[in-house]
């Protein structure tokens, strides 16, 4: 017959077994599974010296109308961080990520590609997302161009489908404080195919983007606002038409819608009716 002591040698290492496999187990539950998204979700880029709330109206009408109801924001900080608020469910439709630059002022047009990346990479690692849409305004739109510039050839990431850009000022902003660099060059015309008679320096580099958009892949919506004399009132219509000699010919497809009227102005068209419509149909085909 064992005494106490052996009694208690027999049983200590089992005792230890059984808690190592408790506590293997325990850290395997308590670990969270990424949440997988089949469903192309589609980023929203605000312009210069605004934020994510500039955003919101185009959201709330994609939720209204029932396009979905999975919307996240994700908050880039000067350095390029990414925090997330808010998450996605899984198999949540057509998720929506309002996207928002501390940096918004930024006129180095290759932080802006390197924010959208940033975000990008952020949602892939967390939702697995293959696809993306994006849309952006004023600034907004060179972190479409500039993500292009820097992934449109890279199969790894996630690959852009559709693009909306609203009072975009690709080939330069006609003002006289700005640098060369990013100024619109005087008495700019453009030709047939789209291409300005005088470029700029970020213009000259933005064409590189023409061979790197995918063939025949990316659908390109680009909406202009025109409140008399062919501008929105910060924005000449001649610099956003510009966008055509940067995607045309790659583009699987490629509009350009002029709003009129009370609401065509550079900061109300994110806040048009009409725009959300033509947006909404677009991407949703709602």
């Amino acid at each position: 017959m064992m005494n106490t002591k052996q009694i208690w040698r027999l049983l200590v290492p089992i005792l230890l077994i059984a808690l190592i496999a408790v506590g293997c187990q325990s850290k395997s539950g308590s670990k969270k599974q990424n949440v997988r998204i089949t469903s192309t979700p589609t980023l929203f880029f605000h312009g210069g010296g605004s934020s994510y709330h500039a955003e919101e109206h185009m959201v709330q009408a994609a939720e209204k109308a029932g396009v979905t109801h999975a919307v996240i924001r994700a908050n880039v900080a000067k350095d390029g961080k990414v925090t997330l608020h808010g998450t996605w469910p899984d198999n949540a439709k057509n998720p929506i990520c309002e996207v928002n630059y501390e940096d918004n002022r930024q006129l180095d047009y290759r932080k802006h590609g390197q924010y959208a990346t940033s975000v990008v990479k952020t949602l892939q690692r967390k939702y697995g997302i293959k696809k993306i849409n994006m849309v952006g305004h004023s600034l907004g739109n060179i972190s479409i161009i500039y993500y292009m510039l820097q992934n449109g050839d890279n199969k790894k990431m996630p690959q852009l489908q559709k693009q909306v850009d609203i009072a975009g000022h690709f080939a330069g902003l006609d003002f006289a404080n700005f640098p060369a660099s990013v100024r619109q060059p005087a008495n700019l015309k453009l030709n047939s195919a789209g291409k300005p008679n005088h470029m700029n320096a970020t213009y000259k580099a933005m064409t590189a983007v023409h061979y790197l958009y995918p063939k025949n892949q990316v659908q390109v919506l680009n909406i202009i606002g025109d409140t008399g004399h062919n501008t929105d009132g910060t924005v000449p219509n001649v610099s956003s038409l510009s966008l055509k000699y940067l995607v045309k010919d790659r583009a699987k497809s490629y509009r350009v819608v002029k709003i009129t009227g009370k609401k065509a102005g550079h900061s109300a068209l994110h806040e048009n009716p009409q725009v959300d419509k033509l947006i909404i149909k677009f991407l949703w085909n709602k």
